[in-house]
């Protein structure tokens, strides 16, 4: 898997930081950000390092689409 450059990663880290901070109406808990912060540096060296396995879209979707119950 191609590593995350810094500036991709920092990036991400700030689009999901805003998107967490507009889902709570603008209120911020500093540690809570801060938290998330460093949960998302941690799965980004994770994925980097191969110690975490990404599954593919498709093979995710197909096991879920497989749980829901079937029309009949």
């Amino acid at each position: 898997m191609a590593q995350i450059s810094p500036e991709v990663s920092k990036l991400l880290e700030e689009a999901l930081a805003e998107s967490l901070i507009s889902n709570l109406g603008g209120k911020v808990d500093e540690a809570v950000l801060a938290a998330w912060d460093e949960e998302i540096r941690k799965r980004i060296a994770d994925l980097d390092s191969g110690k975490a396995k990404t599954i593919p879209w498709t093979e995710v979707r197909q096991r879920n689409l497989a749980k829901l119950p079937r029309a009949r």
